[in-house]
């Protein structure tokens, strides 16, 4: 185990504050430490705020020498990805055109609970615009890069969070995940990253993508993204969507394990062309999940292909977005997204209200497939990561990111929970990610999955960013 505090996990920082043999203003201390030696290398973060991560350690360090701790997180490190809300901080979303002076009074749901639960806000981890691509790049923070290979994106939306994590720079992470946003970033940089069910974690206000969007954990272990879920999926009755409280314990039967579980394995979903390490990568980690004691069984095609079905939804997000702006503010956004936004403008009611009906026929077939299958999974992505600062590999005969990221979206449209696990590295050492899926508001069961994979593959981490020698 390493000894540098900004590399423990969670549930490990918390027992060495209990136990006093750590304190937080030692644990921020060397999270700046990290902060300072590798975030010009992968431009994580869009804000940082030291001078207050201290002194909420300093405080926090008083409570837990008086034997009173503040909610289950108590002095850990956390980051809040710049599409939530937090108090104090602008929160810009990637954007020229939001302005930095508005009252930023106000914390959304999950920096809420993290508020109550004593955890310490370290910064703001670096977007795409409003969320809208699967790669981090934007004209405000500029291009965030992978650990792994610094040429490299980390992957989007939630880059900024999965470069953050990977090298030890904050405990827990907010992410948001529209069409993959958790698990693209997680599947390229090798961390943990779980897409709850919508509706478990309270959203407000809601995406300007709408119902596809999600709020989750981005980790180093499965029982961190645990931890996390238990504190962010408090009710907040300002999401209208949300599930009622039910005070679930996402830690209880985490390590229960999978034997028996009916896990259907599809390696393409039918029509997704893989990458030839990727594909064998993840056969290798449906192996373990056999020795474990699951019954998997390989299906070809448990759908046809929603990609029309999510570019839909997804343009007229982005068309209503561009409503709230003036000529002068669309000026300083992101061609690509005021492509996107074009494209929902043409849109009709009827074509829109056919692809909700599609939608819905899609979650009602994944319903029945599920009472057959405990669980799905597939590979996180079908290609390693590719170039820094593009939306699409130039090696790819893609028109939009969406056309790189087949496996992600469906399961937004579905909202059912979905993580990325680590699993390997492919032969130019850049992480692989299996995905597993589980039926709307089987959540635990996903983490158990998740948590028994690692158990038998454990997750490695870059120690730092691996910046390729000049040519």
């Amino acid at each position: 185990m390493s000894h540098d505090p900004a590399r423990f996990s969670a549930t490990e920082l918390l027992t060495l504050y209990r136990t006093r043999k750590l304190s937080p203003v030692e644990t921020i201390e060397a999270i700046f430490s990290r902060i300072d030696a590798h975030n010009g290398a992968v431009n994580a973060f869009a804000l940082l705020d030291e001078e207050g991560s201290l002194a909420a350690a300093r405080e926090s360090e008083t409570r837990w020498h008086r034997g009173e701790p503040v909610g289950l997180l108590d002095g850990v490190p956390v980051t809040i990805k710049d599409l939530i809300l937090t108090r104090g901080w602008p929160t810009l979303r990637g954007s020229r055109a939001v302005n930095p002076a508005a009252p930023w009074d106000v914390d959304a749901p999950a920096t809420s609970a993290l508020r109550r639960h004593g955890a310490i806000f370290v910064g703001k981890t670096t977007t795409p615009e409003f969320g809208w691509k699967g790669v981090t790049d934007n004209g405000l923070t500029g291009v965030t890069r992978n650990p792994w290979n610094t040429d490299l994106t980390p992957g989007g939306s939630s880059g900024g969070a999965a470069a953050a994590c990977a090298l030890g720079m904050g405990a827990l992470h907010i992410g948001t995940d529209g069409g993959g946003s958790i698990r693209i970033p997680a599947g390229f940089t090798g961390i943990f990253g779980i897409k709850p069910s919508f509706g478990r974690v309270p959203a407000w206000p809601l995406s300007p993508f709408g119902t596809v969007a999600h709020v989750g954990p981005m980790t180093r272990t499965v029982e961190d993204a645990a931890l996390m879920l238990n504190v962010i999926s408090e009710y907040d009755s300002r999401d209208w969507h949300a599930l009622p409280g039910d005070q679930l314990d996402y830690l209880e039967d985490l390590s229960a394990g999978i034997k028996g579980l009916r896990i259907a394995y599809s390696p393409d979903l039918g029509y997704v062309d893989v990458d030839p390490e990727i594909a064998s990568g993840v056969k290798a980690a449906l192996g373990v999940l056999e020795d474990l004691g699951a019954r998997v069984e390989e299906v070809s095609a448990p759908f046809a292909s929603s990609g029309p079905v999510f570019l839909l939804h997804w343009a007229c997000g982005a068309s209503q977005l561009m409503k709230s702006f003036t000529e002068e503010q669309r000026a300083l956004i992101d061609t690509g997204l005021l492509e996107m936004a074009a494209y929902g403008d043409q849109v009709s009611l009827s074509d829109y209200l056919d692809a909700v009906a599609a939608r819905g026929a899609l979650g009602e077939s994944m319903q029945e497939f599920h009472t057959h299958h405990d669980l799905l999974v597939t590979p996180s992505l079908p290609i390693p990561a590719f170039a820094a600062g593009i939306e699409k590999p130039e090696s790819m005969a893609a028109d939009r990111w969406a056309d790189w990221t087949p496996f992600t979206y469906p399961f937004n449209l579905t909202q059912q929970p979905a993580c990325s696990v680590p699993c390997g590295f492919t032969s130019g050492g850049l992480p692989m990610g299996m995905q597993i899926v589980g039926a709307k508001y089987a959540d635990t069961l996903v983490l158990r999955a998740a948590r028994a994979f690692e158990s038998a593959r454990p997750f490695e981490m870059p120690d730092a960013p691996r910046v390729p020698a000049a040519a």
